[in-house]
């Protein structure tokens, strides 16, 4: 069996996908406690490490790679806010150290694959300073990979959403191919509209039955192994909230209203209901830019999760604030598990 180390795991998006694809994950390192919480819930047999990549780095990375000999892949998405600063294009700035700890990781292990991921305006910041670094550090002059990268669409590859992110690989043998484009997209409906409509206001209700058969072969594939929907708990808005909501039509915005709604109330241009009949709106951290298409109300965890193509026995730990955080934040796992599949 393959083994790989997953740094900034997060809730295991990506683990999750190479898992399914027989891939052993023999670390997953992250230092934030909550998505370790929710990734020690769903992988109780691997590793977790919650601490900074460098501590792992430098005390537990030797033992890792003697214990198991050979690692084939390193997988994650190091964040890089020193290039995103205007001004700033020094790689060595001290806020890019962790995507310079795992430059470092990746050197030490030698694995035969690696994987970038990050947000899609990665590939422009400091006018390119960062894609122009990996080749050099990481390409044939450097560590010695073939570099390859594209920007993609996750609606384009099986899942219910728009979401656009920068996938990085680094291959030592044969040069990766990026899976095949889908030209057929699943809607916000084919995704969640099996999952109960109307909730219960009660705080801390969140566990239902399914109401209905699964409507689409989407929703079949994400109830699969699970008898019950979890992390599905309504959020209570202000009786004025929902007023303004239930005037906007499927896939409309706040500006189809009246002025006088989004110049009295303040609401960010964004707002928008789903769009039934598209994917969805790119699955964010929980700051309310988007509506259900038909519930006058934000998608619930749970409804993000299956817009995210986290399978419904996925469950989330922490405050459901945490859990948008955590969903919004990870990689889809089919997604995933297309990329685990070419490699």
């Amino acid at each position: 069996m393959k083994k790989i180390i997953d740094l900034f795991c997060g809730v295991g998006g990506l683990s999750y996908g190479f898992k399914k694809n027989n891939y052993k994950v023999v670390a997953a390192v992250d230092h934030w406690k909550d998505a370790l919480l929710t990734y020690q819930y769903n992988f109780p047999e691997i590793e977790i490490f919650h601490q900074d990549i460098k501590d792992f780095n430098e005390n537990h990375l030797n033992n890792i790679i003697k214990k198991n000999k050979k690692i084939d892949g390193v997988i994650g998405g190091p964040p890089c806010q020193g290039f995103s600063t205007v001004g700033t294009r020094k790689v060595e700035d001290k806020r890019n150290h962790l995507y310079l700890e795992f430059y470092n990781t990746v050197k030490k292990v030698n694995p035969n694959f690696f994987i970038i991921e990050n947000v899609s305006g990665f590939l422009n910041l400091s006018a390119g300073i960062f894609i122009e670094d990996i080749i050099k550090r990481f390409g044939n002059n450097g560590l010695g990979y073939k570099i390859n990268y594209k920007l993609i669409n996750s609606s384009s590859y099986g899942v219910p959403q728009n979401r656009k992110r920068v996938f990085i690989i680094g291959t030592k043998n044969k040069e990766f191919e990026f899976p095949k484009e889908n030209n057929k997209f699943i809607s916000s409906y084919e995704a969640i509209s099996d999952l109960n409509f109307k909730l219960n206001s009660k705080k801390g209700n969140g566990v239902y039955q399914y109401p209905v058969k699964a409507k689409s072969t989407y929703q079949r594939q994400m109830r699969k192994n699970s008898k019950r929907i979890i992390n599905h708990e309504n959020t209570n808005h202000e009786d004025q909230t929902i007023s303004v909501i239930s005037k906007i039509k499927d896939g409309g915005t706040i500006h189809d209203l009246d002025k006088k709604y989004w110049e009295i109330r303040k609401y960010n241009k964004t707002f928008q209901r789903m769009n039934s009949k598209l994917p969805s709106l790119t699955i964010d951290t929980g700051h309310r830019n988007y509506f259900h298409y038909k519930a006058n109300r934000i998608p619930t965890v749970r409804e993000c999760a299956r817009l995210q193509s986290f399978p419904d026995n996925f469950v989330f730990q922490g405050s459901k604030t945490s859990q948008y955080k955590q969903v919004g934040n990870a990689v889809p796992p089919l997604l995933s598990e297309l990329f685990a599949k070419n490699l």
